[in-house]
């Protein structure tokens, strides 16, 4: 099985991030010194995926602005003399091939995914959540490709919750065959806390065969209009066609403020000269 797509939906409008997301895209907020999108990409190339397929709306071309060349800015960084950054600058742009496609009408992540169905047509390709960070010695995608070749099967990602955030994700339900794999049996999106049926959550990791068009194509619309890639998923499940690994590595999500503000100083952290004026200087805002 040979994966070079990852479609990465970025449509969204960031409600959860407001008002900084009012004419800044959320993929675009920075992390210490790069986009949130930029790490999404990064562990996609990492993987050995080359063709980035964005879910885009008219508003946020700026995302794809940045996977590109920026003749002005580069001119004038040479003329600066600031040949590190230049250099830097123009790698961001030769990092993958770039394709976008347009959603005209936000309608949920599984709306976002049946999008693509021109550009991956008879391919498996794996989806990324533009949001959502994952890092470690083997990056959250790679584990799953890994899985869906040797399976032959569709992969989701998953990672073990508290109990009090289960009504936060999608959860599933399954048989653990090999250490952090699962048969998946049902999903249940956003479950009330105590009918949960683990606390095994989906993360925005995902390798999909062609097959998930199928059934996303006879989702009906739920909650607020939305078509549910956990029901499409579902599908899969119904026909024993659905495996889940246990992501292993650190993960953030960067549409909350409590994760985001700690993706910063994780990343601040790591770095020698920030390391230790940030420390003192957050001891130094901590109440005794």
């Amino acid at each position: 099985m040979q994966i070079t797509k990852v479609v990465i939906p970025v449509a969204g409008w960031g409600t959860r991030s407001l008002p900084a997301t009012k004419n800044i895209p959320k993929e675009m907020l920075p992390i210490f010194k790069k986009p949130v999108v930029q790490y999404v990409v990064e562990e996609a190339m990492s993987a050995g995926l080359t063709d980035v397929v964005f879910i885009n709306n008219q508003y946020k071309k700026i995302i794809e602005d940045h996977f590109d060349y920026n003749p002005s800015l580069e001119d004038t960084l040479e003329r600066a003399g600031k040949f590190d950054i230049l250099k830097e600058v123009r790698a961001v742009a030769e990092m993958v091939n770039i394709i976008s496609v347009r959603q005209k009408k936000q309608l949920g992540l599984g709306h976002a995914v049946l999008c693509a169905k021109e550009v991956c047509k008879s391919d498996p390709f794996a989806v990324m959540v533009g949001d959502d960070l994952m890092f470690g010695m083997h990056s959250g995608i790679s584990q799953l490709l890994e899985a869906a070749k040797s399976e032959n099967m569709a992969v989701v990602g998953v990672i073990e919750v508290p109990e009090n955030k289960v009504n936060r994700y999608g959860i599933i339900q399954g048989e653990e065959y090999a250490p952090g794999m699962y048969r998946v049996r049902k999903l249940v999106e956003k479950p009330a806390i105590g009918q949960a049926p683990s606390r095994l959550a989906i993360v925005g990791r995902y390798v999909l065969l062609p097959e998930i068009f199928h059934h996303l194509e006879k989702v009906t619309p739920g909650v607020g209009g939305e078509i549910q890639l956990t029901d499409a998923l579902q599908g899969l499940a119904n026909d024993k066609k659905l495996l889940a690994v246990r992501l292993r590595g650190q993960r953030f999500d960067a549409g909350d403020w409590v994760e985001y503000l700690t993706a910063n100083i994780y990343f601040a952290l790591h770095d020698e000269e920030l390391r230790e004026p940030l420390v003192r200087r957050l001891r130094e805002l901590m109440p005794c």
